[in-house]
């Protein structure tokens, strides 16, 4: 009975045979010659499997009779369900994807005594050179093998999840039929919603970011009879989904050539992100401080450090790489919006580990080259400090027995101080010199948040200032020594204070000013005071303690100011006339 072969070779048979010669010796059974058996052999035909094979048919002179490669096409066909001529049957039962064997035919296991037409005489043993490269079942279901699995694994794919993946993708026999690593872009799409095959879809479930896995499917869970006819269907969702604009869906760029019909698909895949449309940030505390008197919200100023990621750990970009902080306003809009969320309730010193979905980071379209398109983010921070435009000083105080007088503006004080960031680091000490730092409050010799935290304090009373930026060294900081924006804590102890003149004045007499002062300045009596006879006449009324000049400030300068005050003309001389003019201006206070 003529069996299924005359379906293959009547279209191809383009020749015309002569009849051969049988061979001088019948065969009784099937002969079979193994001429490449691989290595591996994960799977062997057995009966009722679906195969698909490459074939050479021959007579025993070698003259060939058909061939499916002339055809450019595979064999395709079911063993075991009388498909088959009987001796092909049961010589392909056995064999392996990629094993090549020379399969001999006796008559009556073939086309018997009637032959086949022209093309195959009664009574002839045929040669099958036969190459198998696929085997499945219509039992068969999606298997997968996982070769390589992260230690940890917080989290797996789940139905309507959306996915970032690296593939190879190859027929049964390692045919390679597309790559997403040859178009250097991640294959990204929703899982278990149907816009994959579905054997995919199913194969993808239950993967950990940096899972590697070989995801095996027959084609009916694959392109099917028609090989690349599902990826048009696959495309015409693609096309809908992308008017929708919900995320961008990168479909391979496939053929009919690239995936036969009845094909077994083979898919090395690692997952590279993983996400869902519902997710919010995560936020992992990695480490706190001891202490934490003050956590962030909405508004603050904040200066952290970060490390930044992908999902699978491929790092995009880093401060520290800069050596330079991130320096922003939170909540407010100037970072990613899961930057924004993560930012909040953290402590100075804090570490934490902030993971933020595309839809709350760079969306579908990412940033180029760096970030992907809808890529999970991870980024590591360190908060080095933080503030709010609104604060004042901070001062926690520690005061001395007994406190007889409080600093106020213009006094001049002597104290040492520890100078750090928020997070530890040295700015400065005067311990190093062992010499205190001295000025005269008010007098704009330190910075504002300085002055105020020292305005009160008593001999021997030690302080803490927390010196919010505003009122320390502002955006700009100082350059090699104080970062812009940086809080400021000061650990102070004041030694020594002298008690300053009046607000607004640089000299100040002790005792009834003398009614001779312009005679007892002119030492030489010629009606007029230069600068020197002024000079030793000040210098002696302090020595003397009648007079104070302004403490903290050069007297010479004080002095030269005070005459250039009484030299109405400039003419580098006072006389009587401009001193009582001036000794009767009560607006200017640093006059005689």
């Amino acid at each position: 009975m003529i069996r299924l072969l005359v379906q293959m070779i009547l279209p191809a048979i383009l020749v015309t045979f002569v009849a051969c010669n049988a061979p001088p010796v019948p065969l009784d059974d099937i002969v079979i010659e193994k001429t490449f058996t691989p290595e591996r052999c994960d799977r062997m035909v057995k009966s009722g499997d679906f195969v698909r094979y490459h074939y050479i048919g021959m007579f025993p002179d070698g003259k060939k009779f058909d061939s499916s490669y002339d055809r450019g096409t595979t064999y395709n066909v079911f063993v075991g369900r009388k498909q088959l001529i009987a001796g092909m049957d049961k010589a392909l039962v056995g064999m392996c994807v990629n094993e090549r064997w020379m399969i001999k035919i006796p008559p009556q296991l073939a086309y018997g005594k009637d032959g086949y037409g022209d093309i195959i005489p009664p009574d002839s043993i045929l040669h099958f050179d036969v190459l198998m490269l696929d085997i499945w079942n219509t039992e068969d279901k999606v298997q997968i093998k996982t070769y390589h699995k992260p230690e940890s694994c917080v989290r797996t794919v789940q139905v309507s999840d959306y996915v970032r993946y690296h593939y190879n993708g190859t027929l049964l026999n390692g045919t390679l039929f597309d790559s997403s690593h040859t178009r250097l872009r991640t294959y990204d799409t929703y899982v278990g919603i149907g816009w994959l095959i579905a054997g995919m879809d199913q194969g993808l479930l239950g993967m950990c970011v940096g899972e590697k896995r070989i995801v095996t499917m027959p084609p009916f869970l694959g392109y099917g009879e028609n090989g690349d006819g599902e990826s048009h269907f696959i495309s015409n969702i693609y096309e809908q989904c992308m008017q929708n604009k919900h995320y961008n869906i990168q479909l391979s760029p496939l053929t009919g050539s690239d995936i036969p019909g009845q094909a077994s698909l083979v898919f090395d895949v690692i997952l590279l992100d993983l996400h869902n449309p519902k997710d919010e940030i995560t936020v992992e505390v990695q480490s706190l401080p001891d202490h934490c008197p003050r956590k962030s919200e909405v508004g603050d100023f904040m200066r952290y450090h970060y490390n930044g990621s992908l999902l699978d750990g491929t790092f995009f970009d880093s401060s520290y790489s800069r050596n330079r902080t991130y320096d922003t306003y939170i909540g407010k809009g100037y970072v990613i919006a899961g930057m924004d969320q993560g930012l909040l309730g953290v402590c100075v010193g804090e570490h934490r580990r902030i993971v933020i979905p595309p839809h709350l980071a760079y969306g579908e379209e990412g940033t180029g080259t760096k970030i992907p398109g809808s890529a999970v983010l991870v980024f590591d921070v360190h908060i080095i400090d933080f503030h709010n435009p609104s604060d004042i000083v901070e001062i926690t105080s520690v005061k001395p027995e007994k406190c007889i007088y409080n600093a106020k503006r213009g006094d001049f004080v002597k104290y040492h101080y520890n100078a750090t960031l928020m997070d530890g680091t040295y700015i400065g000490s005067t311990q190093t010199s062992g010499k205190t730092y001295d000025v005269v409050l008010g007098a704009g010799q330190v910075v504002i948040g300085m002055e105020q935290g020292l305005i009160g304090m008593c001999v021997g009373e030690k302080r803490r200032l927390v010196i919010p930026p505003h009122l320390g060294y502002g955006e700009r900081g100082v350059d090699g020594e104080v970062p812009g924006s940086a809080v400021l804590v000061f650990d102070v102890v004041l030694v020594d204070l002298e008690e300053g003149l009046p607000e607004g004045y640089m000299f100040v007499w002790n005792s009834d000013v003398s009614p001779n002062l312009f005679s007892e300045m002119d030492k030489n009596k010629d009606a007029q005071v230069d600068i020197t006879e002024f000079s030793d006449y000040i210098l002696q009324q302090v020595k003397e303690g009648k007079g104070r000049l302004a403490p903290g400030f050069d007297p010479q300068r004080i002095i030269q100011n005070m005459y250039d005050n009484q030299d109405r003309n400039k003419d580098g001389q006072i006389t009587e006339d401009e001193f009582k003019l001036k000794a009767d201006e009560a607006a200017s206070h640093d006059e005689l």
